[in-house]
């Protein structure tokens, strides 16, 4: 089994990570930052949007049991990528609607998966296709963070059981048992 990568910005980064923690095929979600100018941010460099870099997560999966065209249909699925720069309240670049190509073959299904995404949307979908540069690890206390302390995070309690919902309705085959 190889495993790939594919790195997604939608949001906060704990908020993404919750949802592909719960697929099938889904063998690691590292939270980070990408797309920005500066070597090594960190959360606060990030989120005062000076950087230019996204929360983002970085998937290791078994293309062999979830395809990287599944992994953005779970994304257009459970975000708004018809928001510009921002997720619900969370405002700013670093929060933008964005894929991270890692070869040509995702560049293409990236592609592919906007314009099938943009039928379920009235609004214009936002979603850029961004050029990978560097991926940072996002500090240790942002990892696992829905599993270690998010139930006790009113923010997390308002945006990811929602999220995790809209999952289990449109992809309940893929969901881990």
């Amino acid at each position: 089994m190889a495993t790939e990568y594919a790195i997604i910005a939608g949001g906060c980064f704990w908020c993404t990570e919750a949802v592909f923690q719960s697929l099938k095929g889904v063998l690691s979600v590292e939270s980070g930052y990408t797309g920005g100018t500066s070597a090594q941010p960190t959360y606060e460099q990030v989120c005062s949007g000076s950087t230019g870099h996204a929360e983002a997560i970085r998937i290791g999966f078994d293309p062999e049991l979830i395809s990287y065209a599944d992994l953005l249909a779970v994304s257009f699925a459970t975000h708004d990528p018809t928001q510009l720069n921002r997720q619900g309240n969370d405002i700013g670049t670093q929060y933008r609607s964005a894929i991270f190509p890692l070869n040509a073959a995702q560049q293409q299904t990236a592609e592919q998966a906007i314009n099938i995404a943009q039928h379920d949307y009235q609004q214009p979908i936002m979603t850029t296709i961004e050029t990978f540069t560097e991926w940072y690890p996002a500090e240790d206390y942002h990892q696992d963070y829905w599993d270690r302390v998010g139930e006790n995070n009113g923010f997390c309690m308002a945006v990811i059981p929602p999220k995790l919902q809209k999952l289990r309705k449109k992809f309940a085959d893929r969901v881990k048992d």
